[in-house]
């Protein structure tokens, strides 16, 4: 079966080896996905904005393999705080409003980069082209 990918477009793509979202037939898996602006850097330190940052991510990722947000059936969101839960929940609520995927919100003890407060993975299905 066709295999699509999307790079995360960093020098960690061949080291770890992954892609930031692979599309196999219908089905779209994106990575753990976090705040980071076209720089590189967090967009801000506060986990509402890296949410909100990390879904634009995502959303891009998407488009590039024929997918929109509202093809999302799946998310799971890390979180170093899980007092920031709503904050978290708002960006994410903006962003899905009607559409409701299932999902899961986990505190983990750290991320990759300390900087870093929220990553999120996605699973989207699509009609087959």
């Amino acid at each position: 079966m066709k295999r699509d990918r999307v790079p995360a477009g960093t020098k960690w793509d061949a080291v770890v080896g992954y892609s930031r979202a692979v599309r196999v037939g219908q089905f779209i898996h994106v990575s753990g996905t976090t705040g980071i602006d076209g720089s590189g850097r967090p967009v801000a330190p506060d986990p509402e904005a890296q949410t909100r940052q990390a879904l634009v991510n995502i959303e891009a990722a998407l488009e590039r393999l024929g997918a929109t947000m509202a093809d999302v059936v799946r998310t799971r969101m890390f979180v170093t705080d899980i007092d920031a839960w709503e904050a978290v929940g708002r960006a994410h609520g903006e962003v899905f409003g009607e559409l409701r995927p299932a999902t899961s919100m986990v505190e983990v003890s750290r991320l990759i980069a300390p900087e870093l407060v929220v990553e999120i993975e996605a699973d989207a299905v699509v009609s087959e082209s």
